[in-house]
């Protein structure tokens, strides 16, 4: 089985802050969220914040915003008419039916550009049903223990990510890369 990361592995970019600024065009009053997102990120990329602690102390606030957006299945929609071009050209070239994507990125975001690859395996962050409220973010360990639970005779042939967090599923796999941009190096 070959298992892909979603951000910055196929798709060029972040899903999640191409969302929030999808958003922002529609709803300029999230420019007042700019200023405390920015010191959150740089938190957490000094170590001062685990993933972890952002949620737990953020994640309410994200919920109660996505829960107050109307239709939100059809901007879902047109963010992927938008932003599908930034599929990346190496994964379009060597995508398989039965690959499996695993992201943090949330599953009701997920679904919509899954169909347009035509992939039908794939695990993001899961919330509830009919609502926004997280129940499993799809980060580090996550990754692997829904893995497990989903597929737990799998094996992993070759995985492909962007980042270090998703050692739990390196170790485990055959083969893994690591993706820069465009540039594909086997790290296992």
């Amino acid at each position: 089985m070959n298992v892909y990361d979603f951000d910055n592995t196929i798709y060029r970019g972040e899903s999640g802050v191409d969302l929030f600024f999808y958003f922002l065009k529609k709803d300029p009053s999230l420019l007042k969220k700019i200023p405390n997102g920015a010191k959150l990120i740089v938190k957490y990329k000094t170590g001062e914040m685990t993933v972890q602690e952002i949620l737990d102390n953020y994640v309410e606030e994200i919920v109660d915003y996505g829960e107050s957006i109307e239709n939100f299945d059809a901007h879902v929609i047109d963010f992927w008419d938008k932003n599908a071009r930034k599929i990346k050209p190496f994964y379009l070239k060597q995508r398989k039916a039965d690959d499996l994507i695993i992201s943090a990125c949330p599953e009701i975001v997920l679904k919509e550009i899954m169909m347009r690859l035509e992939l039908t395996n794939f695990m993001g962050t899961e919330t509830e049903e009919g609502s926004m409220k997280l129940v499993r973010l799809m980060y580090g360990k996550n990754k692997l223990t829904a893995f497990k639970e989903r597929y737990p005779d799998a094996k992993i042939k070759n995985f492909y990510t962007d980042s270090y967090s998703d050692r739990p599923l390196i170790e485990i796999a055959e083969n893994a890369f690591m993706v820069r941009g465009n540039k594909v190096t086997k790290i296992k």
